[in-house]
């Protein structure tokens, strides 16, 4: 039902994007290379900031190829409509001991942290100025990996969740959907990029990364989230 996978690094791409829209400027000098550039999501009932180009190369191809190798993959199944569906994407789930996250009928106990996934966590957590305590890990193997429209609102995240989503590899657009059907948009995530969702986002928006026929390469998005 479930099984580890083995990834060839060989296979990983990675590119560096260029952007035009500027909010404001961030600068973490002892964390970053360089300055950062960020940009507020205006949506109703929402609160989400990207900070783009957050962490750089040579570190983001480095990062990588790390995170390939060094997380334990799963490939998980769910029962939809009495059938067993496999999860089409790779995932792991690491946080301190004892920080158990359920969802779609999968429980998934931690694993404990790898210094990569510490150090990138205690990165976020500074930026986000949140005591996350636990990371799902995703590894998208090229267009055909997807995620479904849900919220990330199980009840161990508790109320007004803050979820820190960092990108690496290759960029893929995120749709988000209010739960009435009004708003609709679609944000373009790319290597290097983190992403803060916070207050009633999760209450009022479900989001998805759908499919794509482009020829793309390797993406690993870690979620970090703080499980009451």
């Amino acid at each position: 039902m479930q099984k580890e996978a083995t990834l060839p690094v060989s296979h990983l791409s990675s590119k560096k994007h260029t952007y035009d829209q500027v909010v404001n400027l961030v600068f973490e000098p002892r964390l970053f290379q360089k300055p950062s550039t960020f940009e507020i999501i205006e949506i109703p009932d929402g609160n989400v900031v990207i900070y783009r180009d957050l962490i750089t190369t040579p570190e983001t191809t480095e990062f990588l190829g790390r995170l390939v190798e060094e997380i334990k993959w799963r490939s998980d199944t769910i029962s939809m409509f009495g059938q067993k569906i496999r999860i089409p994407r790779l995932n792991s789930w690491y946080g301190d001991e004892g920080k158990v996250y359920t969802y779609s009928g999968i429980r998934l106990e931690p694993l404990p942290w790898t210094p990569l996934l510490k150090e990138l966590r205690n990165r976020v957590r500074k930026i986000a100025k949140v005591p996350f305590n636990s990371v799902l890990a995703n590894l998208y193997r090229d267009g055909s990996d997807s995620v479904g429209w849900h919220a990330d609102n199980e009840p161990e995240l508790g109320f007004e969740p803050v979820i820190g989503s960092l990108s690496f590899g290759a960029s893929r657009t995120l749709k988000m959907r209010r739960r009435d059907n009004t708003h609709q948009i679609a944000v373009k995530l790319h290597d290097g990029d983190l992403m803060i969702m916070r207050g009633m986002t999760q209450e009022f928006w479900v989001h998805s990364l759908p499919k794509t026929r482009r020829p793309i390469g390797f993406r690993v998005n870690l979620t970090f989230r703080t499980i009451l």
